[in-house]
């Protein structure tokens, strides 16, 4: 077949076709089984989620976690290695600390001036001012902007003769210096991404705050200012408390999607001795130099890393998340 759109097109219809009897198939075992029409219908309906979930979710995870012992390069089979890669990443790589160190430091930095920034402006959406409706659409756009344009976007205000240099050309003038090499410099590397990060308080976060906001019951307000509580004491003792479930949930996914920072330092080069972020270290090892082995190696501590700092976060919940209606042990 000449055409490869219609080949490709005729193996989407088979596959989709292979599919449907599946379900069929599924159906009319679970009926001989004496399963419930309602039940086979059910897990018929499914099926292609099941389907989705075992071939692209459980086996490629299964399949990293194997590849991570071996030295593999694509275009020959899996050779055992062991330990090895796990070696070499934690005493022989020069640049795998340096991207650890950049990916903590950036989440653990980025993750709570961004959560105070959403905060603060989901507190200024809640006011019933005219106009408010246009002012949330316009602090959400962030969310549906494409993520490759907003990074080549902040790689050109971030250059030397960009935007940000160019407004502070008075202040290096005044302080006779040369303008800042924001992605050149080791120093500033850091600060350059966390910079960057100010962009997503505008977005999901904003919107998730709100309406947690929203949510407060307004008797608890009143009933605290009637006692004479100043409006930081309302906010602090009532509001922020009732809206902690919601602040812990924005930690969570920030330190997540922190940690995972791929689409911006991929159209981003940093200098060697900085690193660069994890998820962009892997793409980089197996898909750059087809090091599909040691990549697998390093998306597995990535994953590890990631589970340590959600889990301490969530252990640490208990102290300030509260939730109507629990009960704790005394």
């Amino acid at each position: 077949m000449s055409n490869p759109y219609l080949y490709t097109l005729v193996r989407w219809l088979a596959v989709g076709g292979a599919i449907i009897l599946l379900m069929f198939a599924t159906y009319g075992f679970l009926r001989a089984m004496k399963a419930r029409r309602s039940t086979a219908i059910g897990y018929a309906l499914i099926l292609p989620w099941l389907l989705g979930l075992v071939i692209w979710q459980l086996f490629p995870i299964v399949a990293s976690l194997f590849l991570s012992f071996t030295e593999y390069d694509v275009l020959t089979p899996p050779r055992w290695v062991g330990l090895q890669n796990y070696r070499d990443m934690f005493t022989r790589d020069p640049r795998f600390w340096p991207s650890v160190r950049l990916t903590v430091l950036y989440s653990v930095i980025s993750v709570p001036l961004g959560m105070l920034g959403a905060l603060a402006t989901a507190t200024l959406l809640a006011r019933e001012v005219r106009g408010v409706g246009f002012w949330r659409t316009l602090y959400y756009v962030p969310a549906v902007l494409p993520a490759a344009a907003t990074a080549l976007l902040w790689r050109w205000m971030f250059a030397s003769r960009g935007l940000i240099n160019s407004l502070l050309m008075p202040v290096y003038n005044l302080l006779g210096m040369e303008p800042l090499s924001w992605f050149s410099d080791e120093r500033l590397v850091l600060p350059s991404f966390i910079i960057m990060s100010f962009w997503g308080v505008f977005g999901a976060n904003t919107v998730i705050l709100l309406a947690a906001l929203k949510n407060v019951p307004k008797e608890l307000k009143e009933a605290a200012r009637v006692d004479g509580a100043s409006s930081w004491t309302v906010f602090w003792r009532i509001t922020v408390p009732m809206i902690s479930p919601a602040l812990l949930y924005v930690m969570i996914m920030g330190i997540i999607g922190a940690m995972q920072n791929f689409t911006a330092p991929l159209f981003i080069k940093t200098p060697g001795g900085a690193g660069t972020f994890l998820n962009v270290y892997v793409y980089q090892q197996g898909f750059t130099q087809f090091k599909m082995g040691y990549a697998s190696a390093v998306a597995w501590f990535l994953m590890l890393l990631i589970m340590i700092l959600t889990a301490l976060v969530w252990k640490w919940s208990d102290a300030y998340v509260y939730y109507e209606g629990e009960v704790r042990n005394q």
